[in-house]
């Protein structure tokens, strides 16, 4: 019966990183791969929630007031102006809004321009949908955008563009110089952009988030994705939402009725609670974050790490490995989970083959085995549980070389 299985189905197959995962589990690893917090949700949040659901809002429902703060915060944020009535759809998460927005736009044989590396489920939408990824390596080690190489990505197929800024899993925040570059490129070619801007509230050292729907001509060929996930520390309740001009929006409507039918409703009534924090939640919220930020790179650093680019946003550091370790990102994190039982990310499954128009020989691929990801939007107990455990790991030597972790 297997044969059965659709052609799409059989492309989706487990990865290094899931048996990872079971190891770290069977090793009670500390968790610093997973994109998600350890420490609880806002007090005020939760009990909103739990308020909505005494209340009896536990049915099939859409929650119009998000949609009203959502276009406030898009014009103070950006100077976007946004029809709440028309301009936005709730979805089940930033994944499905994007999903939906993927299925929205992407014909069979269209190509979609998306940066390596990137998050992978950009590339299984746009293949579920028939569209033809096309990727655009970002220099390494500091990911800037080279603007030859992403114009010489475009054909007369090209359909959108994908951006994700703040970026995972680099950390990296466009510039307005390469914002400016990817709005002139989608007007010159008559392409969309479907942005994934979840970490929009999390930007370090005085940087700020741009949309790129508030460059000129932009915001009439542009899909915004987000979600209260991550800037709220909820990302179990899969409240998330797509800002697009009308017809595009109403399309994602549409598909999103069709696959889930509506967002859980006590937490689209506690989103409204959300919606409303002052200006000190943000602020205090990207304070934290980014003392855990430096904490973990100078944690990494001590063991050989080469931190070379400074995360300017979301909560990952991609860090590379040590210079005179001879082991891959997966040999790597296999021994950690091993030897000082913490387990992060290994970089290869942000990166992908066929990185640019380059031919193979003009570039070099070696780094895409050499970096891991490490989550720090963990609590200050686990970052320091992960000190403990990784400080007895050689300074620029392999893994295996560290002492053994204490049973």
């Amino acid at each position: 019966m297997e044969k059965k299985l659709s052609s799409v189905a059989k492309t989706f197959t487990p990865s290094p990183i899931q048996e990872l995962s079971h190891l770290a589990q069977r090793c009670n690893a500390i968790n610093l791969a997973e994109g998600f917090p350890d420490f609880p949700a806002p007090t005020h949040l939760k009990l909103a929630a739990v308020s909505a659901i005494n209340s009896d809002f536990n049915q099939y429902r859409h929650v119009q007031g998000i949609c009203e703060h959502l276009a406030r915060i898009m014009k103070a944020m950006h100077g976007v102006d946004v029809d709440p009535k028309t301009d936005i759809a709730i979805c089940c998460g930033q994944t499905e809004a994007f999903a939906a927005a993927v299925f929205a736009v992407i014909d069979p044989g269209d190509e979609v321009v998306l940066f390596d590396p990137s998050y992978e489920t950009y590339e299984s939408c746009i293949k579920m949908a028939g569209g033809i990824p096309v990727y655009v390596a970002l220099d390494h080690p500091f990911w800037s955008l080279d603007s030859d190489k992403f114009m010489g990505s475009f054909t007369c197929r090209t359909k959108a563009v994908i951006l994700n800024s703040p970026q995972n899993p680099t950390g990296k925040v466009f510039t307005k110089d390469e914002l400016e570059i990817i709005a002139g490129a989608c007007c010159r070619w008559d392409c969309l952009a479907i942005t994934d801007e979840v970490y929009e509230h999390l930007t370090y050292d005085n940087i700020k988030h741009t949309s790129l729907a508030s460059l000129p001509g932009m915001q009439e060929r542009t899909i915004i994705t987000s979600s209260l996930s991550k800037t709220f520390c909820v990302t179990g309740w899969r409240i998330g939402w797509a800002i697009a001009p009308a017809f595009f929006a109403l399309a994602i409507r549409n598909i999103h009725v069709k696959l889930t039918d509506s967002a859980p409703a006590p937490f689209q009534e506690a989103a409204l609670t959300a919606l409303r924090s002052p200006p000190d939640y943000y602020e205090s919220l990207r304070k934290g974050y980014e003392s855990k930020r430096d904490y973990i790179m100078e944690l990494l650093a001590k063991i050989g790490f080469q931190i070379q680019f400074k995360p300017q946003g979301s909560f990952f550091l991609f860090a590379e490995l040590p210079k005179n370790s001879p082991l891959s990102d997966v040999e790597y994190v296999k021994e950690l989970i091993e030897q000082a039982g913490v387990v992060a990310v290994p970089g290869c499954g942000f990166f992908h083959t066929n990185l640019s128009l380059e031919k193979p020989t003009q570039v070099s691929c070696n780094y895409q085995t050499r970096y891991i990801r490490f989550a720090f939007c963990k609590s200050n107990a686990t970052l320091a549980a992960a000190a403990k455990q990784l400080g007895g790991l050689k300074v620029g030597a392999p893994v295996s070389a560290g002492t053994t972790r204490d049973k």
